[in-house]
């Protein structure tokens, strides 16, 4: 027990790395808590699930636009000086959207205004803080040290849909209590960044900004397994994520008898299982066991969202949300250690930042699946986005596994798969 417990903690025993992990709880706990809250006050405005997704679309352009721009920032400048501004930046969106909040001045325009913004820091804090996870740590602990970032941001996923709740729900703190709340965790987690070392400045590439982004793209484009994990990942999180984000508001009111406020309650049972699932693979990372894992939680993930859909009362949503929790969770940590231990060091935050996009595109989707939701109805909806993530997991595992047995006939056992410890699936 205690030899499984070391291992699953590992990276933990690093000091920069744990101050970066806590401080990062709390940033990751502001955001989910921001998902919740925005998303109530949206429904709250307009009672319709087309809202939620226009406030969606802002974060989503910013990130699409962006993401690989930030990824090739973060490859350029130190980690440190790019977490540390963008999250001051975030904790003042924050503070201002709550102040029009208590004001009675809010709008579906500042909402996704102010989520714009929060998108575009993300964009450059994403990639950066990602990348600096793997300088902080050696070789050795690089799949552990990522496994263990989804294990904290799926804690923070737990906690953050039932914390938020419970504000919106006071009288006297409300929507505009909990953004405060979330601007001040902002400022907790840039003073405990400020106690880090100094991030290394990457060295010169010798190209443009935009250069050394070409190169990313060119990087992943050439790397057929990266290639196809990445467009699984995008699928995965753009249909899944979009299905819960856009929809399940709408679901909990108009099908499932509960107000809306019920959601967050929702969320932290699905989070719940994502951390659990994530504490259980993270052992796994690194191992041949991932890919096996990471298959099967991929099409689990696709089937509970149908089942949500077919969800016939609140109690019973439980059930399979719960199940989407579990395997989202598992299929997320394994799929960005995976992700880190095929990517040369040198393209960390490019490729990071490419994974960003995945999430860009599940806020863009935000939109459309609330105009399919609010013309379909939200059971039809899901049921929809269920069996197209199915058939997302169905077509690309196969490709993904074909092309991970060839690199591994190609590359000699000295080679720069055994260098770096690449993750097949096993025979």
């Amino acid at each position: 027990m205690n030899r499984v417990v070391g291992s699953t903690f590992a990276a933990l025993r690093v000091r920069s790395f744990a101050i970066l992990f806590w401080g990062s709880f709390f940033s990751f706990t502001a955001f989910f808590m921001s998902t919740v809250v925005q998303s109530i006050v949206a429904f709250q405005l307009t009672g319709r699930n087309g809202a939620v997704g226009v406030v969606l679309l802002g974060q989503g352009l910013a990130m699409a636009l962006l993401g690989p721009l930030g990824g090739a920032v973060a490859d350029r400048v130190p980690k440190k000086l790019v977490s540390v501004v963008t999250q001051l930046v975030i904790a003042c969106v924050f503070l201002a959207i709550g102040m029009l909040v208590a004001a009675g001045a809010v709008t579906i325009a500042f909402l996704a205004l102010g989520s714009f913004v929060v998108g575009t820091m993300f964009a450059f804090m994403g990639p950066a803080r990602q990348a600096w996870v793997v300088e902080l740590v050696g070789p050795e602990l690089r799949a552990n040290a990522v496994a263990l970032t989804q294990v904290m941001l799926n804690a923070s996923r737990v906690i953050a849909p039932a914390f938020a709740g419970l504000l919106v729900a006071i009288a006297v703190v409300g929507a505009a209590g909990a953004y405060f709340v979330m601007a001040s965790f902002y400022v907790v987690v840039v003073l405990s960044f400020l106690l880090l070392p100094r991030s290394r400045r990457p060295e010169a590439s010798g190209r443009s900004v935009m250069g050394d982004l070409v190169a990313g793209f060119r990087y992943v484009g050439g790397e057929p397994r990266l290639r196809a994990m990445m467009l699984l990942f995008f699928l995965m999180i753009m249909l899944g994520l979009s299905a819960y984000a856009a929809v399940l508001p709408g679901l909990v009111e108009n099908q499932l008898g509960r107000s809306v406020e019920a959601y967050g309650t929702l969320q932290a049972v699905n989070a719940a299982g994502g951390l659990v699932a994530s504490l259980f693979v993270a052992p796994l990372a690194g191992t041949r066991r991932a890919f096996p894992a990471y298959a099967l939680m991929a099409a689990i993930t696709g089937i509970s969202i149908v089942l949500t859909g077919l969800a016939p009362t609140y109690l019973i949503a439980f059930v399979p949300i719960l199940m989407n929790g579990v395997a989202f969770g598992a299929f997320q940590t394994l799929n960005s250690a995976v992700i880190v231990l095929e990517s040369d060091p040198a393209y960390y935050g490019r490729v990071t930042s490419l994974t960003s996009l995945a999430f860009a595109g599940f806020m863009l989707a935000g939109f459309p699946v609330g105009l399919l939701a609010d013309a379909l109805g939200e059971r039809v909806a899901l049921v929809i986005l269920g069996l197209l993530t199915t058939a997302a997991v169905i077509v690309m595992t196969p490709i993904i596994a074909r092309a991970s047995r060839a690199a591994r006939h190609a590359e000699p056992a000295c080679g720069r798969g055994a260098a770096r410890e690449r993750v097949t699936p096993s025979r």
